[in-house]
């Protein structure tokens, strides 16, 4: 399978081999378990009212997977081959510099992982867990332990 040079942010969902993840193929960002600290902010949304100590220690979390998956693109652009060797992943048709691409693909992953996996994720979450203790709030006949939880 062809890789274009700039496409670092797209997920596989195939799990990698021992020898694709030797080759450098392997992400450890998309590829491990490590993809779900970017999903900790969503933990902290949804508990915001029960725990709201956990709410920013989560951000920090999610935003840290972020940029570290931001700096690991920017820096596999620049330096790591897709075969394996120690230069940047140019294609003969790419004029721009090895620096410029690395700029692109750290600024495009560091977009694209705070909107997707941050930002519109936890506005959501957020929006739907007001909107249900405003809601459970206005609901008489329940039972205390559900309107305090």
């Amino acid at each position: 399978m062809t890789k274009h040079p700039m496409a670092t942010h797209l997920h596989q969902d195939a799990p990698k081999t021992d020898d694709e993840q030797k080759s450098g193929n392997y992400n450890i960002f998309r590829d491990s378990l490590l993809r779900y600290c970017g999903y900790a902010n969503e933990v902290g949304e949804s508990f915001r009212y029960q725990y709201p100590k956990f709410v920013a220690p989560s951000y920090a979390l999610a935003f840290g997977y972020c940029l570290a998956d931001s700096i690991s693109a920017g820096y596999q652009e620049l330096y790591v081959k897709e075969d394996g060797g120690n230069e940047g992943t140019s294609s003969k048709y790419d004029t721009r510099s090895n620096e410029t691409r690395a700029a692109i693909a750290f600024f495009d992953t560091l977009l694209w992982q705070s909107l997707a996996s941050v930002a519109i994720p936890g506005g959501v979450i957020n929006t739907i867990v007001r909107a249900t203790r405003f809601s459970v709030a206005r609901t008489a006949g329940l039972p205390l332990a559900v309107t305090t939880w």
